[in-house]
């Protein structure tokens, strides 16, 4: 970038996370502020909170992450017992405060307020339809285009089925925490792309993107929402009511939310992710072992790949070590200054530094969770040879990431994918390794006991479950055509 800003040079950013609470006796902007805190690593360049006090809808969205979105006035300003929230990373629209969320907007059947996790496909496709009748659209990001479909669908319709018209209109990856008045829904996309989840606290309900924001407020898991489903919190946080709007024979749950982004405490469709994340390592281990001295992560998500790894290397009588021999530096956030090329090939130094007594005259396995453009790990392996490491192993915990994903995380293009075009071999020889190897496809859908026809593959073998201009598809799939928002939705 022009400025010298280079936001996560070899890596994937996170998506966005969404949160929603009904409570019966007291406000729930204290609970939705820490929700956010729980749920920061899927997005860190916006906050916001949305309540709602059963007369008039109250909002604060900011720049920057939740510590400085808010202040204690910000926090108490919101009043009312129900109310929704959100972190963005933005994988569609500007980065700028136009489409930060919740987006609300007021229409003369009432306020309404929505948090998105995902992206769609054809949202450029309503969007020009819906100026075309008259609306005005203040951002270029896909929410908004959810936001005023629904807002149109709710002056004809009752609100399940103005949900159920709207679902049937927008196509691609959604989980949406959705605020009417003070009535709190929650909608996951029919194949179940994105995860949400209920629980249930003390004095209310609460839905998520991850269970730990549950955690967080000492809640208890109820069950993660159906693909499909539209999940209605009762205003007086007493329960929810449950419609299945609609019904797909197969899935395609992202299974790169079990590989890196979400928070390895939480549980995600029936699955904690720490111990999904150590079966990808055992399974690493299985398919493409190497005999070494010691086995490390790439700290965060490469540790239990790595734990597992090493478990089942030493179950078969490997005398395989495993050690932190890359300290992570946790002040450097996602995006820092490199003005010179000199500084941008040493910008790992900024990020890890490396125990030299851990290293030095051992040969050594890195576990790390992708390999994306190739920049960082070309520079960790040569740090650690610098500092003694006789070879340098590396062990991948997913398959090649060989083409872009389009439901919302922002991974690089096809024409920035190190794998995209070049074999494992000449990868290797790209990031100067001496060895390489990634999981199989096969392996990670034996780790997620799933079909791989229930899973989202794109990024790994460049077929989308969603109808995608110029891409190819891995099922029966067609897009809605947007042609009359007045037809009806299907009974």
């Amino acid at each position: 970038m022009s400025d010298g800003r280079v936001a996560n040079p070899d890596g994937m950013t996170e998506k966005c996370g969404v949160v929603g609470v009904s409570l019966r006796d007291r406000a729930a902007a204290r609970p939705l502020y820490y929700s956010l805190y729980a749920l920061q690593h899927r997005g860190q360049e916006s906050a916001g909170i949305i309540t709602h006090d059963g007369f008039q809808q109250h909002s604060h969205v900011e720049m920057g992450l939740v510590g400085d979105a808010f202040d204690q006035s910000d926090v108490e300003d919101l009043n009312g017992a129900a109310g929704i929230g959100h972190v963005r990373y933005p994988t569609a629209g500007s980065v700028d405060s136009s489409c930060a969320q919740p987006f609300s907007v007021s229409f003369k059947s009432g306020s309404l307020g929505l948090s998105h996790n995902g992206n769609l496909v054809n949202a450029d496709e309503i969007r020009d339809e819906l100026a075309g009748m008259g609306h005005a659209f203040t951002s270029d990001g896909d929410t908004e285009v959810i936001a005023h479909d629904l807002a149109r669908n709710l002056l004809d319709e009752d609100l399940v089925r103005a949900v159920k018209r709207t679902m049937g209109r927008i196509h691609g990856s959604y989980s949406l925490t959705i605020m009417h008045d003070d009535t709190v829904l929650g909608v996951r996309d029919p194949e179940g792309n994105r995860p949400l989840c209920i629980g249930e606290l003390e004095d209310g309900y609460i839905l998520a993107s991850e269970s730990a924001a549950i955690d967080t407020l000492d809640g208890e898991l109820v069950r993660d929402v159906k693909p499909g489903e539209l999940v209605v919190l009762h205003e007086d946080g007493t329960g929810f009511d449950t419609y299945q709007l609609f019904d797909r024979d197969d899935t395609a749950h992202c299974f790169f939310e079990h590989v890196y982004f979400a928070r390895p405490d939480s549980v995600i469709d029936d699955k904690l992710v720490y111990e999904v994340r150590r079966e990808l390592g055992r399974q690493l281990w299985e398919e493409s072992g190497v005999e070494s001295d010691v086995v490390m992560p790439v700290p965060d998500s490469g540790r239990a790949f790595a734990s597992g790894y090493a478990e089942a290397a030493q179950e078969e009588g490997e005398d395989l070590e495993f050690a932190e021999g890359l300290m992570k530096n946790r002040y450097v956030g996602r995006t820092f200054i490199m003005p010179t090329q000199d500084e941008r090939e040493r910008a790992v130094r900024l990020k890890l530094n490396p125990i030299k007594s851990t290293i030095e005259g051992k040969t050594v396995t890195i576990i790390d969770d992708s390999i994306v453009r190739g920049t960082t790990s070309t520079q960790l392996i040569q740090l650690l040879k610098d500092v003694g490491a006789e070879e340098v192993h590396v062990r991948i915990g997913a398959p090649q990431i060989i083409a872009p994903c389009y439901m919302g995380i922002d991974m690089a293009t096809r024409e920035e994918l190190i794998a995209s075009d070049r074999s494992t071999e000449e990868i290797r020889d790209e990031i100067q390794a001496d060895s390489l190897s990634y999981l199989s496809i096969d392996a990670v859908a034996e780790a997620l006991a799933a079909s791989r026809g229930d899973l989202c593959l794109g990024c790994v073998t460049g077929e989308y479950p969603y109808d995608i201009e110029g891409e190819d598809t891995d099922r029966d799939v067609t897009r809605p055509v947007i042609d009359d928002i007045s037809q009806p939705a299907d009974d």
